[in-house]
């Protein structure tokens, strides 16, 4: 079973940036197209960035060009790089593979007006 561990998250003024990491304890990165997700209190689970095996990459259209999916293959973590953070970013983070279920605790991002 692959445990994924998000960090990285905090508070931050609006117009800040934050780095979330997701380190696997195995080599997923090369296999599984992987993704970034949030939940905002009050609201379902969404995708905002996902990343395939190959490096493709895809964003929602609320955080396109504000945020950036990377991926480190040999260390087994992956990033999300966010910039000008809006209040409405605001929401647990996550990482996970595409289509699977299982969820780690996630990292809180508090972005404060």
């Amino acid at each position: 079973q692959v445990q994924l561990v998000e960090s990285g998250g905090g508070l931050v003024q609006a117009g800040g940036s934050l780095r979330l990491s997701c380190a696997a304890s195995g080599s997923i990165f090369n296999i599984n197209a992987m993704g970034w997700y949030r939940r905002a209190p009050g609201r379902q689970r969404e995708l905002v960035a996902a990343i395939t095996s190959g490096g493709n990459t895809n964003y929602a259209g609320s955080v396109k060009g504000r945020f950036t999916i990377s991926k480190d293959n040999a260390k087994n973590t992956l990033f999300l790089q966010m910039n000008s953070l809006k209040p409405e970013d605001t929401a647990v983070y996550y990482c996970n593979r595409l289509g699977f279920a299982t969820w780690g605790q996630g990292t809180q991002v508090t972005v404060s007006s």
